[in-house]
């Protein structure tokens, strides 16, 4: 018995320390890239293909609402006429996104671009045009950077293990190594035919046929098709669930993916919430908007917490993005010009997210975003910084800042508080990457 304990102990040392050499032979993230990402804070995400036919979600409603068969069908009568890749990212850059991120492939095989590898693509539609070309062309001639979504899991190919409604079926012939070649072929396609890309952001990675050595083999043949390229925690076997957050740094990915919530607040590793417009990520019709004060509140909370928002639409099925979504990001766009200094370029804190709302800073400025009052003064704990000045951005109006060492106050009259979000900045005596963070009391 003491001799099997000694085993396994050895056994478990040696499992730990090969877990450490695949990780320590993992490339570093390009550091310049990830910053120029973190600057940008908001994104354009967008979840589109023949599903749009239906209404229904993209992948999931595969083999559920939609039976299988129809749903393999829809793209021989897509034909999405008044697709505009232009407008698409004209609307992107009039919300003051900085980023775009397309699903090359969800998780129902459809691709997006002309691969040489399936006639399941976009240019075997009465449509036949390029999505991703065109899209990658527009994203260039605007300054916006161009990224692609690709899953991992196929429920329509023959060879991916698992098949529709969501992964809950298995195919008897299926073999991941075939599969994984051809997934490679596809990632190859679209780094060297549409790159250079900001991100690769994987999907698809939570089902059991991918693991942990697929995930680490996928990061370094993305990066070793494009060195200087991002790429998600999705790649690898390491994400929280929704939650997004990475288990350890044996894992693969370059930032973390919080799913339809803000993430927490974290400086020591970037993140990325991805969150939806309306309800789905796909387009449905009548789907629930959010309001703009949801999006200005959730991208300040967002970048409060020192992560990226990535905004998702779903175009409809004629190629369009729905108008009343287009006006809210105009709408969206219009508070960023007046209020962009306040988020792009920023760190989170010094003050957490709080029930008040948030903060962010660069240089020697803290932007207080606060969202609720709860009466006429404001206390937030004392920070190792003093305070030379203080005033509203974006508009008239007076800002009354007492600071003392055991505590800071905060008064705006009514008539100068601003909804969504009342803009305070403090001008430090010190740069603001220099002060701790703190919690603020409920």
């Amino acid at each position: 018995m003491i001799q099997l304990q000694r085993l396994s102990g050895c056994l478990l040392l040696w499992a730990v320390v090969a877990a450490a050499s695949n990780a320590a032979e993992l490339p570093a993230p390009d550091a310049d890239a990830l910053a120029r990402w973190q600057a940008m804070r908001f994104g354009m995400f967008v979840h589109w293909g023949p599903v749009s036919l239906k209404g229904t979600e993209i992948g999931w409603s595969r083999g559920q609402q939609v039976p299988a068969e129809e749903y393999d069908s829809l793209y021989k009568t897509f034909h999405p006429i008044q697709f505009d890749a232009d407008e698409w990212v004209r609307t992107a850059k009039a919300a003051g996104m900085k980023y775009f991120v397309i699903t090359s492939k969800h998780h129902d095989g459809f691709c997006l671009w002309d691969t040489k590898t399936t006639e399941y693509k976009i240019t075997d539609t009465p449509f036949k045009r390029d999505v991703l070309k065109e899209l990658s062309d527009a994203c260039r001639k605007h300054g916006i950077q161009f990224s692609t979504y690709y899953s991992i899991c196929d429920w329509r190919h023959p060879d991916y293990p698992l098949g529709s409604p969501g992964g809950k079926t298995t195919k008897a012939t299926a073999d991941m190594k075939r599969y994984v070649p051809y997934m490679k072929e596809h990632l190859r396609e679209i780094v060297k035919n549409y790159g250079p890309l900001g991100s690769m952001w994987f999907d698809g990675e939570w089902e059991s046929p991918w693991t942990h050595e697929m995930g680490l083999d996928l990061y370094r043949y993305v990066r070793s098709l494009q060195p200087g390229i991002l790429v998600n925690n999705r790649v690898d076997k390491g994400r929280r669930g929704m939650h997004g957050g990475t288990m350890g740094h044996e894992y693969a990915g370059d930032y973390d993916t919080p799913e339809q919530r803000v993430g927490t607040f974290q400086t020591d590793r970037p993140w990325e919430s991805c969150i939806t417009i309306c309800q789905q990520w796909a387009w449905k019709p009548d789907d629930r908007l959010k309001s703009l004060k949801e999006c200005i509140q959730t991208l300040v909370n967002t970048a409060g917490g020192d992560g990226n928002l990535l905004l998702n639409v779903g175009p409809m099925p004629d190629g369009r993005i729905e108008p009343r979504q287009v006006e809210r990001l105009k709408e969206i766009g219009e508070w960023l010009e007046r209020y962009g200094e306040s988020v792009y370029e920023t760190r989170g804190g010094p003050f957490k997210p709080g029930a008040y709302g948030a903060s962010t800073s660069k240089a020697y400025r803290v932007y207080l975003h606060v969202f609720n009052w709860q009466g006429e003064t404001l206390r937030f704990p004392a920070i190792n910084a003093k305070i030379v000045k203080a005033a509203l951005l974006g508009g008239d109006g007076q800002a009354v800042v007492e600071q003392t060492d055991n505590q800071i106050l905060v008064k705006v009259a009514g008539p100068d508080r601003k909804e969504p979000d009342t803009v305070v900045v403090f001008t430090l005596d010190r740069p603001a990457n220099a002060v701790a963070p703190v919690a603020v009391a409920p």
